[in-house]
């Protein structure tokens, strides 16, 4: 919890614009955690998508490694704030059952929509240009991704049905 010094009487202005800053950064780091924790998600998501695609588990494999990749820099970029980037949770609950090609392929698309949502709200909560830029491109990433997995396209990825 961030403290914020009580406005002194002659610089109430500056108090209030300096309260209003802190709250906003907090609020680029809440969504860049929780744009964290999908990535997450997603690390371990691949893992059960990859073991129900015959044969060649590529794919899967690919966008692993990407998700590492992500998830390793925006907690970087977490920890440069001086917060603590969130950890991983030891299990994920499944939205559906994976028991085939066809839901493998839905709950990969399923894993970069969601994904495609929080970075969104990365965006528009982010406090430095830095982590504009990355939120931007987990955006696009995350939409090509699920095109890729058989998901259909949107005209604003991570917004849509959101706004």
């Amino acid at each position: 919890m961030t403290m914020t010094p009580a406005p002194t009487p002659s610089a109430p202005a500056t108090a209030t614009a300096s309260a209003t800053a802190s709250a906003s950064a907090d609020a680029g780091v809440d969504a860049a955690q929780a744009a964290l924790a999908g990535e997450h998600a997603c690390v371990y998501g691949y893992g059960v998508v990859g073991a129900h695609l015959p044969d060649g588990a590529e794919p899967a494999h690919t966008a692993l490694a990407a998700h590492r990749s992500r998830r390793d820099e925006l907690a970087a970029l977490i920890a440069g704030t001086g917060a603590d980037p969130v950890a991983a949770e030891p299990g994920y609950a499944l939205p559906s059952p994976v028991t085939d090609e066809a839901s493998a392929r839905a709950l990969a698309v399923l894993l970069e929509e969601r994904l495609g949502a929080l970075y969104a709200d990365v965006v528009g909560a982010a406090t430095t240009p830095e982590l504009r830029e990355f939120a931007v491109r987990g955006v696009v990433m995350s939409a090509v991704q699920a095109l890729s997995w058989g998901g259909s396209p949107v005209a604003f990825p991570g917004l849509d049905g959101r706004v």
